[in-house]
């Protein structure tokens, strides 16, 4: 299962290609579902952002599970792996704004993601567990996976790196690249279709 869960991991970043290539072939989208859809996946961005902009380009590894600090502020005091849930987010918002193939496709992408995700973050999980042990622990218990709590995890005592937002902005340089130019590409099907 290791061997499998380090694959997963590895080729994360292309998962959604396949996707996104059927959301815009079969694309249906009106004025209502670009605008819920949008605001959706800009949701989803944003919380990504803000996660990279604390964890930073660690955050794109590709080869193996690891990280130098176990991030407790920000998002991720809300949740353990806000940046999972803010592709879920844009990946779902982009699935709303072609509102293609509504709502089996969409369907089909979150469970895919929820799936692949719940792989990846137990993989993540022992590796953090391993390295920081008791705190891990007590932040493990306190903190949900993909559903954020309401009130802020608070460990006063856990080295955090600083908020850098130039960083996560040049982190997610491609993410908004493709942000961008998916949501393009359904605006002017939409308007030519």
């Amino acid at each position: 299962m290791k061997k499998f869960a380090t694959k997963v991991f590895k080729y994360r970043s292309y998962t959604p290609i396949p996707f996104l290539i059927v959301m815009v072939i079969f694309q249906q989208a009106t004025p209502l579902s670009l605008i819920a859809g949008f605001i959706v996946a800009l949701c989803g961005e944003l919380i990504r952002l803000w996660g990279v902009s604390i964890a930073g380009s660690e955050t794109r590894t590709t080869g193996r599970v690891g990280g130098t600090y176990l991030i407790v502020t920000g998002p991720f005091a809300y949740v353990k792996n806000p940046l999972y849930l803010g592709n879920i987010l844009l990946y779902m918002g982009i699935g709303i704004m072609s509102w293609a193939l509504f709502p089996y496709l969409q369907i089909a992408a979150f469970l895919f993601f929820y799936f692949q995700y719940y792989i990846i973050i137990g993989e993540e999980e022992g590796f953090l567990r391993e390295k920081f042990g008791k705190e891990y622990d007590e932040y493990y218990k306190a903190v949900p996976k993909l559903f954020p709590r309401f009130t802020p995890f608070k460990n006063e005592g856990i080295e955090q790196p600083p908020f850098k937002l130039h960083m996560g902005l040049r982190s997610e340089t491609r993410t908004l690249q493709a942000f961008s130019a998916v949501t393009i590409i359904i605006i002017i099907l939409y308007l030519i279709g």
